[in-house]
């Protein structure tokens, strides 16, 4: 009885589920009826060119950065002081660093200074006081026989009045030999360089910086005339070419007399220096090894410094390096900071587009993609934050170098790429954080916000 209830009702409720399937076109169903495909099949989802992606992706990140166009200006502001921070500070040091290297190469790599005085001992050269024997011209000219050697030249300095065609003016007086324009390749204007003869013994000849000659001398020929210096008449036989500024120094305002003339102007028993030039194809190390033997061989003992300026050039780098490197890190604390900013903001962009993420959700948008959203936001935020900083950070370290000229300027691409993919990398993780949050949330909750 339960039975033949049964069969009749199923089948008429059966019957009209085949007809209004089939008026509304479709497939009856059966025993064997399985789930319906989609219609847009998993493979061909798959074959949507990654380029619509893409460009999905972009529209979404930019609209909503539009759509807080404040917040956004205000986060990218931060990134951008940060990385013009880095960048202007990197260019002043990277500028010094160039220019002190420039400075010092100007007299050439291949020179060999030794200083009366031991450097191991008394923890630094202290000049003639700390040494048992001074260095003295002989010891200069002892220096001529080491193999390899092209130039020797002794150097002692100071300041002293000079007079001609009744004026007078202090300036630096350099007693060298008559190799000095050679090694330190400087050239002579007009007339001759110091005549090369017995060093103890030299006559009384001058050579004239070029403001020196201009300020005693004028547009006149100073060959051939006098000028004071310390109560004694020197005959001027040639004037300098016009070097400039080094290191603070000003090398046209200066005299060069004979070495063995500077010492008794001065009143000192040895140099101050004694620099020896070697050329391309020698190596230093050879050459120093010939000072310290011969040297130590005149003296009984190690009484003095030898220093290349090889070596020297190295060093000074490499603390400039260091100096470079410590700057940029004080720029890059405003990196960091304006990193800060960008959680902060995209912590708060969370909790206010609750239920936008909660309806992407809804609409089948899965973990992920709600997570690359976010971080697509932070990474085109950082980014742009950190292309303004670049143009900003350039613009005013070159605006500094029109201001002041003297300040060397320099941006190297090295760092300004650094500091780009920086401040990228910087938003980015400050991103992760608030993008996980929201590609967390759950659907249903998220919808109950609006």
């Amino acid at each position: 009885m339960r039975g033949s209830l049964r069969c009749p009702r199923d089948t008429v409720g059966r019957s009209t589920l085949v007809r209004e399937r089939g008026a509304a076109g479709l497939p009856a169903p059966n025993a064997s009826h399985r789930r319906v495909q989609p219609a847009f099949p998993r493979h061909e989802f798959l074959k949507v060119p990654w380029e619509m992606l893409f460009v999905d992706l972009f529209r979404l990140t930019t609209s909503s950065l539009s759509a807080y166009r404040m917040r956004s200006v205000l986060t990218g502001l931060g990134i951008a002081i940060g990385v013009a921070a880095v960048i202007l500070l990197t260019s002043i040091g990277e500028g010094l660093h160039r220019f002190v290297l420039t400075e010092f190469n100007q007299f050439g790599t291949n020179i060999i200074g030794i200083q009366p005085g031991k450097t191991q001992t008394h923890g630094a050269s202290v000049g003639v006081f700390g040494s048992v024997r001074p260095l003295s011209i002989e010891d200069a000219e002892a220096l001529r026989r080491v193999p390899g050697v092209e130039y020797v030249t002794a150097v002692v300095q100071g300041n002293a009045e000079i007079r001609a065609n009744g004026k007078s003016r202090r300036v630096t007086v350099y007693g060298v030999s008559a190799d000095f324009p050679r090694a330190f390749s400087l050239g002579i204007q007009i007339g001759n360089s110091l005549p090369n003869e017995d060093p103890t013994h030299a006559r009384a000849f001058a050579l004239l910086g070029a403001k020196v000659r201009d300020e005693l001398f004028g547009t006149g020929n100073p060959l051939g005339g006098y000028l004071h210096i310390g109560g004694v008449r020197y005959r001027v036989i040639g004037v300098m070419e016009s070097k400039g500024q080094i290191l603070g120094f000003d090398m046209d305002d200066t005299v060069f007399i004979p070495v063995a003339r500077g010492l008794e102007l001065f009143n000192r028993e040895g140099v101050m220096e004694i620099d020896v030039t070697y050329p391309d194809n020698v190596k230093a190390e050879s050459v120093e090894q010939g000072v310290r033997r011969v040297l130590s061989a005149r003296h009984g003992r190690d009484d003095f410094t030898v220093i290349s300026q090889e070596k020297a050039m190295e060093v000074l780098g490499s603390v400039l390096d260091v100096i470079t490197f410590a700057v940029g890190a004080l720029g890059g604390i405003s990196l960091l900071v304006g990193g800060v900013g960008i959680l902060t903001i995209m912590t708060m962009a969370v909790t206010e587009r609750t239920g936008e993420i909660g309806l992407l959700r809804a609409l089948g948008a899965k973990e992920r993609q709600v997570l690359t959203l976010f971080l697509g936001e932070a990474i085109l935020l950082s980014g742009a934050g950190g292309l303004a900083g670049l143009i900003i950070g350039i613009g005013i370290a070159q605006g500094l170098h029109v201001l002041f000229p003297a300040l060397p300027v320099y941006t190297p691409v090295f760092f300004a790429v650094l500091a780009e993919i920086s401040a990228v990398a910087i938003g980015l993780v400050a991103g992760v954080m608030p993008a996980r949050r929201a590609a967390r949330l759950d659907p249903v909750e998220a919808l109950r916000t609006e």
